[in-house]
Parts: C-alpha cells; sequence; structure tokens
C-alpha cells in the first residue's frame, strides 16, 4: 500500500480529527483513511458502463440494434 504525509496540518484540524476518531472507536489513522476513500470514491459514483447501458433502455435500443457492431 502507499503511504501518504500530509504536512502543514493545523493543530486544530488534527486535534478535531483525534477526536471525532476516538468517537467512532477508530485510531486517527484508520479514520483518515476513511475521509479520503469515502471523498474520491463516493458509493454512488457513475460508472461508465451503468451510464451507457441506462441511456440505451432510455432510449430503447435492443440487442438486436447492436448486432451491426459483429459484422
Amino acid at each position: 500500500m502507499a503511504m501518504l504525509t500530509v504536512r502543514n496540518l493545523p493543530d486544530d484540524v488534527h486535534r478535531a480529527l483525534r477526536v471525532q476518531a476516538a468517537q467512532h472507536g477508530r485510531s486517527t489513522e484508520a479514520y483518515v483513511r476513511e475521509i479520503l476513500a469515502l471523498a474520491v470514491k463516493p458509493e454512488k459514483r457513475v460508472r461508465l458502463g451503468d451510464a451507457l447501458a441506462d441511456l440505451s433502455r432510455q432510449v430503447g435500443l435492443t440487442n438486436e440494434d447492436f448486432e451491426i457492431f459483429q459484422q
């Protein structure tokens, strides 16, 4: 796994992270990892394949419409 160092983190931010981590029964490191993961990989992110499938359903495309690409 990669390591990340955050420099010049204000003391009040570090203190708030420690307090919130303790309130959630987590270490500060584990809590910050969770925050970062949720920030960059939200659960409801749109995946390209899902978006294309939804679009084809909305316009009424069928498998037969895509047979031309198999030739």
